[in-house]
């Protein structure tokens, strides 16, 4: 049995024109000789009657505390009506399809409602479906405990449905559709001559996820990871071949500069993040007080990024909407802090950088160029990422997309 996973995101399933599309697709897979599992999200997006935001907003208008576990229970139904709906389609078309729900699927979670971690798979059901020649739609973003708590997986969490699944039933692939043509170099809304990657390392597709790439889920990368299946992200709304994932990386082109080695992949940004510095202080214990820090950061939820040690202070990001609570926590620890709002994160992404010395120079250099001031600097085999005040950040992607000459 040859399977195929389709997930489709809440634009993909909005209308019922765009259902229609959907359904085109699914039926291209069954003709193929696939028997094709469909993972959906959602319908649409905040403001539409039944995405995930707008459930929120309604409770949220009565009581400002409800409960992540209750929470969990509400959101799940987007997923359940969307899946339901789709099942009717292809039902119209003269298909037999039957809609499983996350945890009849076998999606087993922790218990970390509102962002729950899949522990394992277990796709019986969905294999004596398929053995039966149905198509099998399942409700993406859901799971459950091992005690039978409803659970969800965080934004983007449909995409992790699929990998998982892809890699329970040992798929031949994973196809993510949206409402873009694949992974892009750089956000087409900021660089106009962006363009599309036909092909991508799963190494290089997390970190640009990671460093806000919004087309792709790292967790649903690393997931597929696994097994090596092959991932690809197509937009719904054409034929093209989208931008495959893999751990094969293209044939590059020997005695040739960045620009055709494709040393660099893409460009990625993440906006509205705030800079702490933390004085260090004299005759203190300097591991020591940055083991406190971040160990209250952990304890109050508070994910850090760009930890710099420097003689006189520690420096670290967070995300805007936490960097006051941040702040608190630290002053109330007795620290000297300070803080620097509106802040953003550029990232250059590639497999090849560790391996062209200048990458580095050449980036600040830009920048310079350009009036962008980077407040911080940070690099790793496969990216380099520089903080900047967040009215610069647009300056600062386009700057390195002409400067790489990123094309594909």
């Amino acid at each position: 049995m040859r399977i195929l996973i389709q997930k489709f995101g809440g634009t993909s399933v909005a209308t019922a024109q765009r259902r229609a599309i959907v359904a085109s697709k699914v039926s291209d897979a069954v003709h193929s000789g696939y028997s094709p599992v469909i993972v959906v999200s959602a319908i649409g997006r905040s403001g539409d009657p039944y995405a995930t935001d707008t459930f929120l907003s309604i409770v949220r208008g009565i009581c400002s505390e409800l409960s992540n576990r209750e929470s969990d229970l509400l959101i799940s139904c987007g997923e359940v009506i969307s899946g339901a709906i789709l099942v009717s389609t292809l039902s119209n078309l003269g298909y037999d399809a039957t809609l499983f729900t996350g945890w009849q699927a076998g999606i087993i979670t922790d218990d970390k409602f509102g962002d729950a971690r899949i522990i394992r798979a277990e796709p019986g059901k969905i294999m004596d479906q398929l053995a039966q020649g149905k198509i099998v739609v399942v409700t993406g973003f859901q799971g459950i405990t091992e005690d039978g708590q409803i659970t969800t997986l965080g934004r983007g969490g449909s995409d992790i449905t699929a990998s998982a699944l892809g890699v329970a039933l040992n798929a031949d692939a994973i196809d993510i559709y949206t409402d873009v043509e694949g992974i892009m170099t750089a956000d087409p809304r900021i660089v106009e001559d962006a363009q599309t990657i036909d092909t991508v390392t799963f190494n290089e597709i997390c970190q640009m996820a990671y460093q806000g790439a919004k087309v792709i889920h790292p967790r649903s990368v690393e997931i597929a990871m696994q097994r090596n299946i092959p991932l690809r992200i197509k937009s719904t709304f054409s034929d093209g071949p989208g931008t495959l994932l893999t751990h094969i990386y293209p044939a590059r082109e020997t005695g040739q500069g960045i620009t055709s080695d494709r040393t660099i992949t893409g460009i990625a940004h993440t906006p509205n993040v705030a800079q702490l510095r933390v004085q260090k202080g004299d005759g203190k214990d300097h591991r020591l007080m940055s083991e406190k820090i971040f160990k209250a950061m952990a304890l109050a939820d508070i994910s850090i990024d760009f930890v710099r040690e420097e003689r006189t202070a520690v420096l670290y990001t967070v995300q805007g909407e936490a960097a006051s609570e941040a702040l608190d926590i630290l002053r109330n620890l007795g620290f000297q802090a300070g803080i620097v709002t509106s802040c953003a994160r550029v990232s250059i992404v590639g497999s090849g950088i560790s391996n062209v010395p200048g990458i580095t120079s050449q980036m600040v250099d830009a920048l310079a160029e350009a009036g962008v001031t980077i407040l911080q600097l940070a690099d790793s085999h496969t990216s380099i990422r520089v903080l900047v005040h967040k009215e610069d950040m647009v300056a600062a992607v386009q700057t390195l997309h002409k400067k790489f000459c990123l094309r594909v």
